[in-house]
């Protein structure tokens, strides 16, 4: 039974009905499905921690290594959308699961590069094996649960990445300090065979866990069932517009998210690259003690995107969130070019920095879902998130350049936290009213 439906007094009733299907959805979904997203952080942040050791190994510049990790985003743009429709006509279950098992294979070989065009090539063919699995996970839950409940379950699968940088970053250190050589495999070896071969064992759990509709959960009851339905499709036909792939790009805002989201991959990959960097040019040096303070800004984000995620649902506010995350960002960006040399307050910028970039993101992704359904859905936020991603292609090359012709990270730092500004602006003006307008709210539970 939906909100819309019952009387003011019955109201809460149907609030806490539905707040307790949400809450048996997501115990049933979310653990498989973080799991899944937490390797694919980890896919895109284990070259940075490699870094080190491969340049040392391989003899690559900061440019060159700029450019593999933009390859990655190349291959992952050119094959999204394509990957998305797929998904759409084939179900999310198979082709996610046909992702995670083809990436992870792919992730493993990087342990046979030797030259610069092997790592070139190796990183497009990542990208393009797991094009497709962020907005692809994105869409599925929109299958799932109602719009007044995205913020808190989209933070709850970017938590998973939060995660990823927390455990991560500090075993990666782990990794790259104490099992260089180990079986004759060097650290940066392990590093790519520990993140790639799991994925091929969890895209089977997703084979057999998860089910394309809700009327395939054997583990809802009908009355669930019929009630969960009722709220997905009364509030999605409340707020949206854009029920094809060009009936999405016609919709007045789309593009709009879709420089939006560019503008915030910028800060996203501008931090998930650099930050060990930053962190050893401040004159840290061990390996484990940089991929402990590299967690840091994982934590502050982790803390936030929940905070922020119960917040944004409680208010049915998405817009003004986002733009505050993302000045917070800047603040971050600018402390840390200030402070690059003095490692406690660059810790400290790095952990605003981190709340503002890695919370941001999940508070984003409420926002599509108010303009698109169906196909358009599948197809739209595919399209917005190959949109953004070309800021992961432009931020580790302009920071790599801007390196290796200043010697410095530190105008890279500034740059982006002028360009976290000018996004904070663009959600609070730059978007029609459709996009400003308040979600329904969701129970406080």
């Amino acid at each position: 039974m939906s909100d819309l439906s019952v009387s003011a007094a019955d109201k809460p009733q149907a609030w806490q009905n539905t707040s307790d299907i949400v809450r048996k959805v997501a115990w049933r979904l979310m653990p498989l499905i973080m799991l899944c997203y937490l390797f694919a952080f980890f896919d895109r942040i284990n070259i940075s921690f490699a870094k080190f050791q491969l340049q040392s190994t391989l003899g690559f510049s900061d440019t060159a290594y700029g450019l593999g990790a933009s390859l990655f985003v190349i291959g992952y743009v050119i094959f999204e959308v394509p990957s998305n429709l797929l998904l759409y006509k084939v179900g999310a279950r198979r082709w996610i699961a046909r992702i995670m098992i083809s990436w992870g294979i792919a992730t493993a070989l990087m342990v046979f590069v030797q030259t610069e065009w092997q790592f070139y090539a190796l990183r497009f063919v990542i990208g393009a094996m797991e094009a497709g699995f962020a907005p692809g996970v994105l869409y599925y839950l929109t299958l799932w649960f109602p719009a007044s409940y995205r913020g808190r379950i989209t933070s709850l699968l970017f938590l998973a990445s939060a995660f990823s940088g927390l455990v991560g970053a500090p075993l990666s250190g782990l990794v790259l300090g104490h099992m260089n050589g180990v079986l004759g495999i060097a650290g940066w070896h392990w590093l790519f065979l520990l993140g790639g071969l799991p994925c091929v064992l969890l895209g089977v759990l997703v084979l057999k866990v998860l089910k394309d509709r809700i009327d395939d959960a054997a583990w809802l009851t009908g009355a669930e069932k019929s009630t969960l339905k009722s709220q997905i499709a009364t509030q999605s036909q409340a707020t949206s517009t854009g029920h094809s792939l060009f009936g999405a790009i016609r919709t007045p805002g789309f593009l709009m998210l879709g420089l939006i989201y560019f503008l915030i991959q910028i800060a996203s990959y501008g931090l998930n690259f650099w930050a060990p960097h930053l962190i050893r040019a401040a004159g840290t040096h061990n390996p484990t003690i940089i991929g402990l303070l590299t967690a840091v800004p994982y934590i502050c984000g982790a803390v936030c995107m929940v905070v922020v995620g119960r917040m944004s649902d409680t208010s049915g506010e998405r817009r003004k969130f986002v733009c505050a995350l993302l000045l917070m960002a800047a603040a971050g960006f600018f402390a840390a070019g200030a402070f690059d040399k003095q490692t406690t307050f660059l810790i400290v910028a790095l952990g605003v920095m981190g709340a503002g970039v890695i919370a941001s993101i999940p508070a984003f992704w409420a926002l599509p879902p108010k303009l698109l359904t169906g196909a358009g859905a599948a197809g739209g936020i595919a399209l917005i998130n190959t949109l953004g991603q070309l800021g992961g292609i432009v931020s580790p090359v302009m920071v790599g350049r801007i390196r290796d012709v200043t010697g410095s990270t530190t105008p890279a730092l500034y740059a982006i936290g002028a360009m976290s500004v000018v996004c904070a602006l663009l959600l609070l003006f730059g978007l029609p009213q459709a996009l400003r307008q308040r979600d329904p709210a969701a129970s406080p539970r």
